[in-house]
């Protein structure tokens, strides 16, 4: 079968360009990294391609996961930004380890970055009675950005840390989904109760999501305007963090929950996040006497380029349009610029789409590069370093097409804090263990995933008009079973 087929070949080509550019680091080796990038956040949207893949995918099986702001709770760290060069440091000497611990504010425990991962984090450990102090590099919370869809596992985690209840009122559950072709014939509809009565899926708004998160924590947890500029390990191996306006502060355990282009990442070894070839548009549509659509996710596939729209609320319509493009392009600011391109890639296409575009407010409309990083088995650096540790996607960035991202980031949370929290807790187990334990159990569940989702992506993504009949005429309409590729939504989490 031809996806059999393109699956074996881009398997090999990937591996091998995966293997040029990663590079076997020890963890003891000391950094020396170049300025440090701006950190980045890429939303997930749910299952762009769950409808096209056969129900047995061929290539992966992801095992499961065991059980085991608003601003007036946060304030920035210190005033006035003096800018010079970032950059990393590897170990300081006996002499300015003691001048650092002089001068060091010191913290137990450090969150970098207050997107949905460590605002999760963070809440994830309140419940377990541990504090944290997590530091954003932004003035305000980062509530750019769109929707992103949750399914069931998302939810689990969201009940286990106590904010479910308080979102399920604002947003649509979602019944099922339908897939169209560009002439908007339909090839095929699934209600995901009859493939899992116990499925939940809803689009969430990331605005609303953030804030909720942050008002579950204490005053004075999250501060603003804290961008990092230096890293450095003790010779105890524990952790000094040096702000852009020269705060330094002391902690013994290090979380990075800093995005795609995490500098905690990059001070641990990990490579920069891969271009996959694709880019998105997205938009929310804002229909204030209340929008049309049942609530669906409605996917239009054509050829080297998809979309679909999904209801959030009973004003919002997410929206989403993903094309090729060999490199990512020079950034575009200007969101009246983005709405006319991304009319301009469906101006054929089915016009509820085209409405839907022409309703969203321009400040909503972003587009953004996909990227994944793929972390190979004995290449890539482990989820911790002593007691550094990554979370979400900083540590395994994926694509968007399984809805996965930010399920997992939120099931990453939690399982961290449990293990954290028991270390912490403790007189026998020690927090380096806990840290090592929290990575080789996620690491089965997101590297298969981030795999099955780059490959979901590339094969929709096809630009062969004979490749792209067999998937509108065959594959989807009598092949693709939804159960299968629901599966990796089932994981256990019991309330913290």
């Amino acid at each position: 079968m031809l996806p059999t087929l393109w699956l074996s070949l881009s398997s090999v080509l990937i591996f091998h360009s995966q293997t040029r550019m990663l590079q076997v680091r020890s963890i003891k080796t000391p950094r020396r990294q170049p300025s440090l990038t701006m950190c980045g956040t890429l939303e997930a949207f749910s299952g762009a391609s769950m409808a096209t893949i056969s129900c047995h995918l061929l290539f992966l099986n992801t095992p499961r996961s065991h059980p085991y702001s608003h601003q007036p709770h946060a304030k920035p760290l210190s005033h006035g930004r003096p800018q010079f060069q970032s950059r990393i440091r590897a170990k300081p000497t006996s002499a300015s380890f003691i001048k650092a611990q002089a001068e060091a504010q010191k913290e137990e425990i450090v969150i970098v970055g207050a997107g949905i991962g460590g605002l999760a984090t963070a809440l994830s450990l309140h419940r377990l009675g541990l504090r944290s102090l997590v530091l954003e590099q932004a003035e305000s919370l980062r509530t750019g950005g769109t929707s992103l869809t949750l399914f069931k596992n998302g939810w689990r985690v969201l009940d286990a840390i106590g904010i479910g209840n308080d979102l399920r009122g604002q947003f649509l559950e979602i019944e099922g989904m339908v897939v169209k072709s560009e002439e908007g014939r339909e090839l095929r509809s699934f209600r995901f109760k009859d493939e899992d009565e116990s499925q939940e899926v809803r689009a969430v708004e990331r605005r609303i999501l953030l804030e909720t998160l942050a008002n579950q924590l204490p005053p004075g947890v999250v501060h603003f305007s804290s961008k990092l500029a230096n890293i450095e390990r003790t010779e105890n191996g524990e952790i000094i963090l040096e702000l852009v306006d020269g705060t330094r502060l002391f902690t013994k355990i290090l979380i990075g929950c800093d995005g795609i282009r995490s500098s905690v990442a990059k001070w641990m070894g990990f490579s920069e996040p891969r271009y996959v070839g694709h880019c998105t548009f997205r938009g929310l549509g804002f229909y204030p006497e209340g929008q049309p659509f049942e609530p669906k996710v409605n996917y239009i596939y054509g050829r080297g380029l998809r979309a679909g729209y999904v209801p959030v609320s009973r004003t919002k319509v997410y929206w989403f349009i993903c094309f090729n493009r060999p490199s990512p392009g020079p950034k575009i600011s200007d969101s009246f610029v983005l709405k006319n391109q991304a009319k301009e890639l469906v101006k054929n296409w089915p016009s509820d789409l085209m409405k839907i575009i022409d309703l969203t407010p321009d400040d909503t409309v972003i587009r953004t590069p996909l990227v994944d990083r793929w972390l190979w088995p004995a290449i890539s650096p482990a989820a911790s370093d002593g007691r550094a540790v990554l979370v979400g996607d900083a540590w395994h960035p994926m694509t968007p097409n399984l809805g996965q991202g930010a399920c997992c980031a939120l099931e990453d949370a939690v399982v961290l804090a449990r293990k954290l929290a028991n270390a912490i807790k403790s007189e026998t187990e020690s927090v380096e263990g806990a840290l090592r334990s929290y990575g080789t159990e996620r690491w089965p569940r997101v590297f298969p995933l981030t795999i099955r989702a780059n490959v979901v992506g590339s094969a929709l993504q096809w630009e062969n008009p004979v490749v792209c009949s067999l998937r509108n005429n065959l594959i989807i309409p009598k092949i693709v079973r939804l159960g299968p590729l629901l599966e990796h939504t089932n994981f256990e989490c019991k309330s913290l």
